[in-house]
């Protein structure tokens, strides 16, 4: 029983593998820049997210010293080295701070008097919207707004609907400020169904949303905003740009091909059952573990495969990430089942303020966690799913991949005689 555990811990750690490798952002920016001429004028480079360092090293191999100059602003522990003639920021992540406003800020004198001859190459990944970011409010006021975003369940679109309104190069202004030249825009989407304008909030893209949308997700989550917030909530955003020119050129539903492809090598028939996974990951857990109870006497391997990204209603004040969470709630229904697990990873490495990419659990993962003195449903109420897999060896730990293209979670159900 314990090697039958551990051969479907191998099989989840080379999917997890497989997937993130296909989604890196090297090719995608090679997929993107390929054949792009750019004239006489100049190319400064803007880079915004957790994958902007790898995005940025690719572009430079390209581009090489066509580039002209540049701002790159990425989550803490995602710089890898500086790079020639870019001005390199860490900066908070899902929170904005000071370093964020501060290479948004260099962003802003780095665009102001370029010309119509002109390309800005604007590199956007997930986590953009902490890290690039001018407030049209305090400092404080935008973080005491964000953590409720953050904490309420709202979905990443209803999010960055009210972070526009309270930016000055969110929902299309930073392509504004750098009129009139060109601004080329590659994007990593971490947003369902790949919006350009909601992905990192949109900076180049004109904005879809209204103001009265964002008064409804205000209104349907009673969020708390200062008189100087609201009077944001009524500047409308760019709806026209005639600058911009935007690529999409990786996204989750790559991520979930992936993952798709390599359970089918290593001998799984495969079912891809969505790429719009957008529920509570306590939810999302429950959904998955009933999806393997359902095909428990199957005679042949299987896996299930949703991509997506759901959301934490926190409860408690425990350490923890939706990955981790829709892990352990999946726990409690697979429990008992033989060669069944349930995985689930944030494609860039980190899942919520861990060190952690996501959680693993299988059919003895209850039991163990039993004998530790650990109650599942209470864990569940204190947010706490960190430690609680930490005692079960349920933790994926990956450490930054470099990208950002939302989460994939797999069910494995492992029939060994075919193979073994």
């Amino acid at each position: 029983m314990y090697e039958s555990r551990e051969k479907l811990r191998a099989d989840a750690e080379q999917i997890i593998q497989a997937s993130i490798r296909r989604v890196l952002p090297e090719e995608a920016v090679r997929r993107a820049l390929q054949g792009r001429t750019f004239g006489r004028g100049r190319v400064v480079l803007v880079a915004a997210g957790k994958a902007a360092w790898r995005m940025s090293d690719a572009a430079l191999s390209l581009l090489g010293d066509r580039i002209s100059g540049g701002v790159l602003v990425t989550k803490y522990g995602h710089l890898q080295t500086e790079l020639p003639g870019i001005a390199c920021f860490e900066a908070g992540h899902p929170l904005p701070d000071e370093n964020s406003f501060l290479a948004t800020q260099a962003a802003l004198e780095l665009v102001k008097d370029l010309k119509t001859e002109d390309t800005v190459l604007f590199l956007l990944s997930g986590g953009g919207s902490a890290l690039f970011e001018k407030p049209l409010v305090s400092g404080k006021e935008l973080v005491r707004i964000t953590g409720q975003l953050l904490a309420c369940g709202a979905d990443i679109t209803e999010m960055n609907t009210v972070r526009k309104r309270l930016s000055a190069v969110k929902g299309g202004r930073f392509a504004s400020a750098c009129e009139p030249a060109r601004v080329l825009g590659i994007l990593l989407s971490d947003v369902l169904g790949d919006q350009p304008d909601m992905i990192a909030s949109g900076p180049v893209c004109a904005d879809s949303s209204t103001c009265e949308d964002a008064r409804a997700v205000i209104r349907k989550y009673g969020l708390e905003l200062s008189r100087e917030a609201r009077e944001c909530m009524e500047r409308e955003t760019p709806k026209n740009l005639k600058n911009t020119e935007i690529t999409v050129a990786g996204s989750v539903r790559e991520l979930c091909r992936a993952a798709a492809e390599e359970c089918r090598r290593l001998g799984y028939e495969t079912v891809f059952l969505t790429d719009r996974l957008c529920c509570e990951a306590r939810e999302a857990g429950s959904f998955l573990a009933s999806v393997a109870k359902s095909h428990a006497d199957t005679k042949t391997s299987l896996a299930f495969v949703a991509g997506g990204e759901t959301v934490v209603r926190l409860t408690g004040r425990g350490k923890g990430g939706r990955n981790q969470e829709l892990a352990l709630s999946a726990a409690r229904g697979i429990t008992g089942l033989i060669n069944t697990a349930v995985f689930s990873v944030g494609s860039d490495g980190t899942d919520g303020p861990t060190d952690a990419a996501g959680g693993y659990c299988d059919g003895g993962t209850k039991a163990l966690l039993d004998a530790a003195g650990v109650d599942i449903y209470e864990v569940l109420a204190q947010n706490d799913s960190y430690n609680a897999l930490a005692k079960c060896n349920g933790l994926i730990l990956t450490g930054p991949s470099g990208t950002n293209v939302n989460d994939v979670a797999v069910v494995l159900i492992k029939r060994e005689t075919e193979r073994f």
